[in-house]
């Protein structure tokens, strides 16, 4: 994994699809890369200020979806998902050129952008991947809710925790580790909601795009989708999902242990944003010898958007 090289996709892929929280259709463009530039988001429906790097420093309001702002106040929003699929698949180089605020939701999960990712393939770049190391355990809490994140060598472990009085969801908890497990269940997980809590949503005015096609909606105890669930631990996978797109904002893989209850966007934001702050909690690991280049990647890879 340490000799890993950067990668970025080989081809640009166009997908469209509608705001789960603005209603509004979008159509979405990938294309690769330069080696170093990392994940950009621009919005190609406004003529200036429209570049936002994809970096925990730029997250604002992370309610129910991860919402990026730039220096300028442009935002793009729900970009979790996407993330995920970078990080799963790989990709550490992409523009992401979006005609809305919103980046589709699409069935709910990241399986439509992996699918688009296999499809056009991925690309080795000259430059080395850089890993981030975590030195000490770092915490946060929020009444019963964590998150933490502590030493590993070479891998990343999510241990989420789900709790929820529904009958039907309860409380559940899964380990993933990267380098044994399979990324195919974490994929296909959708998010989710309760019914009872739809109009407390949209009265946020939030959800506007949201239908059974691109959520498991749970009342009492029962599935309202026609379907079902895809897994038996779609509920906590999603978190899971969430959770990897949401460290992807990092600029760099980090090898690490994450344990969370109850935890969510806001959570894993406070969490890097506390790691960050303090080198004593990481260090570089990669095989570049020249110490310029690294500090010209990390300013790079974690800048606030112009």
């Amino acid at each position: 994994m340490l000799n890993s090289k950067q990668k970025t996709i080989k081809e640009v892929i166009e997908l469209k699809g509608i705001g789960l929280h603005n209603g509004i259709n979008a159509n979405l463009t990938i294309k690769p890369a330069d080696p170093d530039s990392g994940i950009i988001f621009k919005r190609v429906d406004l003529n200036s200020s429209n570049i936002i790097n994809a970096n925990f420093k730029n997250v604002v309001e992370p309610i129910l979806c991860t919402k990026l702002k730039n220096k300028k106040g442009t935002t793009i929003s729900t970009v979790e998902h996407l993330m995920a699929a970078f990080y799963g698949e790989g990709i550490d180089n992409a523009l992401v050129e979006i005609d809305a605020p919103e980046v589709p939701i699409m069935d709910g999960s990241a399986v439509e952008f992996v699918d688009a990712i296999r499809s056009v393939g991925v690309i080795e770049q000259n430059e080395q991947r850089q890993f981030i190391k975590v030195l000490k355990k770092v915490e946060v809490k929020e009444g019963k809710k964590f998150i933490s994140i502590e030493p590993l060598d070479k891998d990343l472990i999510v241990d989420f925790e789900i709790v929820y009085s529904n009958p039907l969801i309860r409380t559940r908890r899964k380990e993933f580790k990267l380098s044994n497990d399979s990324l195919t269940d974490i994929y296909n997980s959708r998010t989710f909601c309760l019914y009872e809590d739809i109009d407390n949503i949209k009265s946020k005015g939030l959800a506007k795009g949201g239908s059974l096609d691109n959520a498991i909606v749970v009342q009492g105890d029962k599935i309202l989708n026609e379907d079902g669930l895809r897994n038996r631990h779609e509920f906590v996978y999603h978190k899971i999902l969430d959770c990897l797109g949401d460290i992807m904002l990092s600029g760099n893989r980090i090898f690490g242990h994450i344990k969370t209850s109850q935890g969510g966007h806001a959570l894993t934001n406070k969490l890097l944003v506390k790691f960050f702050s303090d080198k004593a909690n990481w260090s570089f690991e990669s095989n570049k010898n020249n110490k310029n280049q690294i500090k010209n990647s990390y300013k790079n890879s974690i800048a606030v958007g112009a």
